[in-house]
Parts: C-alpha cells; sequence; structure tokens
C-alpha cells in the first residue's frame, strides 16, 4: 500500500525549500502525494504560491485560511492558533500516513503541534540550524515534536542528535532548494526580458543587460519595531547604489506591514528609476534571476543556502541569520545605508565565488523521496539520557 505523503506549504519561500522533493514523491510508485497550501501562499499581496504550484503541474488537495491582518506578534500567535484549528480538519479527511512541515516559519508550528496531537508521524525540514530571533525557538520546538529529521548539513544533524533526537532518525538530505540551484547552473533557457513580460511588477522597466542586483528584506519579528527604519536604510543605499535593482517584497511575518509601508512611502518621495519591485516568480525563474545578478541584498536565507551553491556575492544585512552556517560569498552589514551602500560595492566589484556544497549537491529531493517509503514510522519518543 502507498504511504500517503501530506507536505503543508505555508509561504513562497517553502514551495522553494520543497519544490524538488515535492517532484520526487509525486512520481515514487510507493509513494501518494498531497499538498496542503496555507497562510500567506494563499494571499495575493505575497504572490500567490498557491497558483505557482499549480502552474507547475501539482494539485492541491487543501486551501487553509488562517493570517489574520495586522502582522505583528499578536496577530501571528492568533494565526498560528487558527492554523492548528482548520489544519486537525484537513488531517482529519485527508488521512495522511506523514506530514511534512519545513523550517521555522510560525506556521510550521501549527501543522507541528496537530500532528503530533493526532498521532501522524512528522518530519521536519530543515532542522538543527541557528537563525537567531523566534524562527530559533519554532525550528528546535519543531523539532522534538518531529519523529523523523531530514537536515540540510552534517552540522545541524549533530545539533538535532544533541538535542536528544534518535540518530537513527536524522538523515543529511541537504536542502531541496539547492536541487533548483543546480538546474539553474546547468540549464539556462530564461532571458530578463521574459522576466518583466512574465511577472509584470511596478517601477520601469529596467536594462539589466550589463549588470543588476536582488534586494529581498524581511522583517526580524523580535525587532517588528524597526522594522520601517531597516528597510529604510536599505532603499536609501539602493537608491545611492544607482544600479539597476529588482525587489522582492517582504513576507508576512511580524512587522511586515512596517516594512512595506516604508517601501510604498519611499516610492511616493523619491525617484527610483533603477528600482522594479516584484512579488513573488517560479523558483526555478527566481534563481535564475539570483544567479545571473552581481550580488542579493538583505536578509534572506536564500543568500545564505542559494547563493552559496551559485557563487552569488551577498551582503547580509542585520541579524536575522545570525549564527547560521555560511560560505565566503556573504559579507555581514548593520542597518546603516553607509555601511550597506559600502558593502554593495565591495560585493559589485568582486567575482562570482566558487560554488559551495555546504547546504546539499543538488539530490536532496529524491534522496528525501527514496527515504520515505523505507523509514519506519512511529510517534513514540524518549529522551536518551
Amino acid at each position: 500500500m502507498k504511504r500517503k505523503v501530506c507536505v503543508v506549504i505555508t509561504a513562497r519561500p517553502s514551495y522553494s525549500r520543497i519544490r524538488s522533493a515535492l517532484e520526487a514523491i509525486k512520481q515514487h510508485p510507493d509513494l501518494e502525494l498531497q499538498i496542503v497550501v496555507a497562510a500567506s501562499a494563499l494571499l495575493e499581496r505575497y504572490g500567490r504560491a498557491d497558483q505557482v504550484i499549480e502552474e507547475e503541474g501539482f494539485f492541491i488537495d487543501r486551501r487553509v485560511y488562517m493570517i489574520l491582518e495586522g502582522e505583528n506578534p499578536v496577530t501571528s500567535a492568533k494565526s498560528t492558533g487558527l492554523g492548528l484549528a482548520e489544519l486537525a480538519t484537513v488531517f482529519s479527511d485527508l488521512r495522511p500516513n506523514i506530514v511534512i512541515t519545513i523550517a521555522d516559519r510560525f506556521e510550521t508550528m501549527a501543522t507541528a503541534v496537530c500532528a503530533a496531537y493526532m498521532n501522524i508521524p512528522l518530519v521536519h525540514i530543515q532542522g538543527g540550524e541557528i537563525t537567531g530571533s523566534i524562527d530559533e525557538k519554532v525550528r528546535h520546538a519543531v523539532t522534538k515534536l518531529a519523529d523523523i529529521h531530514f537536515v540540510s548539513t552534517q552540522k545541524a544533524a549533530e545539533r538535532v542528535i544533541r538535542m536528544g533526537e534518535n540518530p537513527d532518525r536524522v538523515f543529511v538530505t541537504g536542502c531541496p532548494s539547492i536541487d533548483l540551484a543546480k538546474r539553474a547552473i546547468e540549464n539556462c533557457p530564461l532571458t530578463m526580458e521574459t522576466i518583466f513580460e512574465k511577472y509584470g511588477g511596478v517601477g520601469p522597466r529596467l536594462d539589466v543587460s550589463q549588470q543588476y542586483i536582488v534586494v529581498m528584506q524581511h522583517p526580524v519579528t523580535t525587532e517588528y519595531a524597526q522594522a520601517r527604519r531597516h528597510i529604510e536604510e536599505t532603499l536609501h543605499a539602493i537608491r545611492q547604489s544607482n544600479t539597476p535593482t529588482l525587489w522582492f517584497w517582504p513576507n508576512v511575518d511580524a512587522g511586515s506591514d512596517g516594512a512595506s509601508t516604508g517601501i510604498r512611502a519611499f516610492r511616493e518621495n523619491h525617484a527610483l528609476p533603477h528600482i522594479h519591485f516584484f512579488k513573488n516568480m517560479h523558483p526555478e525563474d527566481f534563481i535564475q534571476v539570483l544567479n545571473h545578478s552581481k550580488c542579493l541584498v538583505g536578509n534572506s536565507s536564500v543568500g545564505i543556502r542559494e547563493c552559496a551553491f551559485l557563487g552569488t556575492p551577498v551582503v547580509n544585512i542585520g541579524n536575522r541569520q545570525a549564527g547560521r552556517d555560511r560560505g565566503a560569498n556573504v559579507i555581514d552589514t548593520p542597518y546603516e545605508r553607509t555601511d550597506i551602500l559600502r558593502a554593495i560595492e565591495k560585493q559589485i566589484s568582486a567575482r562570482k565565488f566558487s560554488s559551495d556544497s555546504l547546504y546539499g549537491e543538488g539530490n536532496a529531493g529524491n534522496k528525501i523521496a527514496n527515504l520515505l517509503p523505507r523509514i519506519p514510522l512511529g510517534i513514540e519518543k524518549r529522551l536518551p539520557f
């Protein structure tokens, strides 16, 4: 009998983190794929990841609307509770043998708690990593709720085991997002003209034939009240750099409203002829954009993970990625426009870095799909000390 594997996708980055595994699970003869899309992945202002998922050939079994307006700690907590209640009904209907949850977002906690209380074996992708802020707490809490761990690095595996998890249930698969980065290096069918035609966005159509940079900056949940100031410092630096820039909208974390308001107000008060704003892209298209860029600026984990494999220079701002294992392609800088601008100029002038397989070699999706049918399933856990 096929094992029914239910993957819960709650945000646009979560989809890119699991995309190759979805393909491999869908094709595996001993597995039945179920997809649940929830939270910001369903919202227009965050790019409707559910539409991308369907366009790429996947069937969505259930949609779960769970995000409350406000983008602050209160709405994050309440959205988590709402998601827990809604997912209980979904899991009762779908009756999966395995639930997969991804990384460290607040919605991930709802998935993990729900599966644990419903006695459904839980697989956690990307456990054991260090990130700081509330993400750190969520990631490690999910590790303790999970029964099987597919981690990205050897260091992550060691941390999960030191947390008391059974070494026989911890597997170093690499990160599925690196599979997409590998494809981007091997296949280059995309042109920047296609990007503007395909995704529209806001702002002038730029000449990016010579060079351009990419910005992806999210609010920090433990510093959410400063989100507007943080984004304004980056906006001033990018404006001064005068380099063609493709800017991607921040995610739904606490502080997102401040970051979004800061961008809109800045656009109204300053001429930005060299910046074009996008909400979302298909994962492989986004990787292609990163691969051909001179530099990524912001605080997204894509700079730490995919850009290491691509060799794309990165300016990492603030402490959202503090403690995360990183490659030589990353420069860290505080939220100060002069420091950001200086780092951008240094990275733009740098050559592309050598590819670093720190987070995988590009075959994580197949590894995950091949493990899922044969891993003994169980829900009992005991501390070994």
